[in-house]
């Protein structure tokens, strides 16, 4: 706990500054048992489990109130971060009912969303039971959601969290390096992620995402793209490009990195004239859309400065976004760099702004040889993106 008392504080420093923005009395985040239904955001605001019924209430006059059972109240108070800690043992009912009449907010900002499941931690039975708590009180009529609230909070990293970010890029940085150092021909995905996961579990640390398919890795024109687990049936052979998706999660926070290797025939110097252009190819339109990830900008134009330039470059759509928040999940919710699509819902439609930290990337499929991608780790700060992550410019040679 002690090590996240900074961080926490930041956050909360950030919360009461976004509800005076936007103009919102208190944000309430309502949980029990997190660690069987965790909610997305109570990390941000609070380093540990909760078990019975619990509310933490923020305010835009910068009280910051948890309502907990009486055997979690200790540990909250001990972390310095709440103003008041009210314990209770029957039921929470009545602490906040009582609580929100003393506040009187006239909008309360809860935790569920339509869009963003980083902002949806209240479960429907859990809403259910928020509304039989607040009956005839007149606050469900208050209630709305904390999408924008938790969307801000989650996307503005904060000096501390950027910090964890960039260990854990430069962390995926050197395990890619030793890792691509020993591919060759007749390894399968299996062993090539295998050497990825030593590495991790070496330094005693965890993958971004499911650690069944991070890393990914594909060998070949024949492996599938996706979110696909390594198969031993693909293997390394001269001629091949091999495509590794991949990032370690380290002291709560994530990288998220994608590199093409391409392994030489025998007498080759160098990757073929069309793997080069395709490679730079998607490096150009990486760049088209980092160029346009700006202040003020929203996501389905980042997106669209990238896609038009992969098309315009003669190469195909990509079927994705072309980037995402990341921060302590590889998919850190949010807005969403990407199109205006009905699976993304008015995630594209977000704002982009100072202290955002994405993922950006883009492929496609180069028939004969395998998948070309291009992904890397961006800061956006006042005037554009700059890197987090070291740029891979050309396609590594093995």
């Amino acid at each position: 706990m002690a090590g996240n008392s900074t961080l926490i504080s930041e956050k909360l420093d950030q919360a009461v500054a976004i509800l005076r923005e936007q103009d919102v009395d208190c944000w309430m985040t309502f949980v029990r048992e997190t660690s069987l239904a965790p909610d997305p955001s109570l990390g941000l605001i609070l380093d540990m489990d909760m078990v019975w019924q619990s509310a933490f209430l923020i305010t835009r006059d910068n009280q910051r109130i948890a309502i907990v059972g009486k055997h979690d109240a200790q540990n909250i108070e001990e972390t310095g971060a709440y103003t008041q800690v009210i314990p209770y043992v029957q039921g929470i009912r009545d602490d906040l009912v009582t609580t929100l009449r003393t506040l009187n907010p006239a909008r309360v900002a809860v935790n569920y969303s339509l869009n963003d499941v980083a902002a949806d931690g209240l479960g429907h039975g859990l809403m259910m039971l928020l509304q039989q708590h607040l009956a005839g009180t007149g606050f469900i009529e208050r209630l709305i959601s904390a999408e924008k609230i938790v969307g801000a909070l989650r996307g503005r990293k904060s000096p501390s969290e950027i910090t964890r970010i960039r260990t854990a890029i430069a962390t995926t940085e050197t395990i890619y390096q030793s890792v691509t150092a020993t591919i060759k021909p007749g390894d399968s995905e299996t062993e090539i992620a295998a050497r990825f996961h030593r590495h991790v579990m070496e330094q005693r640390l965890g993958t971004s995402w499911d650690w069944q398919y991070c890393p990914t890795v594909n060998a070949g024109p024949d492996s599938p793209v996706g979110h696909v687990a390594p198969m031993e049936r693909y293997k390394v052979g001269p001629g091949m490009l091999i495509h590794m998706d991949f990032g370690v999660k380290q002291d709560e926070y994530c990288a998220d990195l994608q590199r093409v290797v391409y392994v030489r025939r025998p007498g080759e110097k160098e990757a073929p004239p069309e793997v080069r252009q395709g490679f730079e190819a998607a490096r150009q339109a990486l760049l088209a859309g980092v160029e346009a990830l700006k202040p003020g900008a929203q996501g389905w134009q980042v997106d669209a400065a990238a896609r038009a330039k992969l098309v315009d470059l003669g190469y195909p759509e990509y079927q994705h976004a072309f980037g995402h928040h990341l921060g302590r999940s590889a998919h850190d919710g949010a807005t969403v760099l990407g199109p205006r699509w009905e699976r993304y819902g008015d995630t594209p439609h977000g704002v982009i702004e100072v202290g955002n930290v994405f993922a950006v990337e883009l492929g496609f499929e180069l028939p004969g040889y395998g998948y070309i991608a291009c992904e890397e780790n961006v800061l956006v700060g006042e005037d554009g993106a700059e890197w987090l992550s070291t740029p891979q410019e050309e396609v590594w040679l093995r």
